[in-house]
């Protein structure tokens, strides 16, 4: 099959684009960094030519709740739209579990637009709502760290490694449309400061960790919100895996 992905030189959009390599399948990169702008649509429609499915792990920099929101709109309309011209067959969007059950932060509100549009467009589609990646809680601790310090939110998530979540878009995106969501997760719920305290040990690297709801994290996610329900799929590698791995 001819498939292309948006966000190609990301964490994901890269690790699916070999995913689908190894499996024998042409593949189009789309990205901005090689001429292919969803925010102007320049690019588009050349690099849609005889493709069947198209996958989108588009990220976005950190902005407000509306620029956030009108970011994803704007890519995802033109990429629907270069689509429908092009005669795609099947549109696979990368989302976040629980995105419809968190309404303060940005991000997710510019994932529900993008999930929104997917689902009332004419290209048969599927959503891949995936978990936080094992590396998040590093990530989100970096941000919050200061003179050796970590303020960290006490999120219940249940990660997974990225390479999982590009194996299950390339699958998804060489099957049939669900036309539906399907939810993914790793095997096992973590807590966010228990990661990211294991994480900065793994690297030889100390701090103080303070649980707290006062950041950019709210209470709004606190329990099982960020977990997956009944009928999610669940990846094999687990975060003690991925921790292994780390030097």
């Amino acid at each position: 099959m001819r498939i292309a992905v948006a966000g190609a030189t990301g964490n994901i959009g890269s690790r699916t684009v070999a995913a689908l390599e190894r499996d024998g399948h042409e593949v189009v990169r789309i990205s901005r960094s090689l001429g292919i702008d969803l925010a102007t649509g320049a690019g588009l429609d050349d690099a849609l030519t005889g493709v069947d499915a198209v996958v989108d792990a588009l990220s976005a920099p950190p902005m407000g709740r509306d620029e956030t929101v009108a970011y994803f709109g704007n890519a995802t309309r033109n990429l629907l739209a270069a689509e429908e011209r092009a005669g795609v067959r099947h549109h696979v969007l990368l989302s976040i579990l629980g995105v419809d059950r968190v309404e303060g932060n940005a991000h997710y509100a510019g994932k529900r637009e993008q999930e929104g549009l997917v689902a009332a467009g004419r290209v048969p589609w599927s959503i891949v709502r995936a978990a936080q990646f094992h590396d998040f809680a590093e990530m989100v601790a970096g941000w919050g760290e200061q003179d050796g310090v970590v303020t960290i939110a006490p999120l219940l998530v249940q990660p997974i490694a990225p390479a999982d979540v590009a194996a299950v878009l390339a699958e998804v995106a060489t099957g049939e449309p669900l036309r539906d969501r399907l939810d993914l997760a790793g095997p096992d719920p973590q807590d966010l400061v228990d990661m990211a305290r294991r994480t900065y040990a793994a690297r030889g690297r100390s701090a103080k960790f303070v649980p707290t709801w006062s950041g950019l994290f709210g209470p709004e996610m606190a329990g099982e919100v960020m977990l997956p329900g009944e009928g999610a799929r669940l990846a094999p590698t687990s975060f003690d895996d991925w921790l292994a791995e780390q030097h």
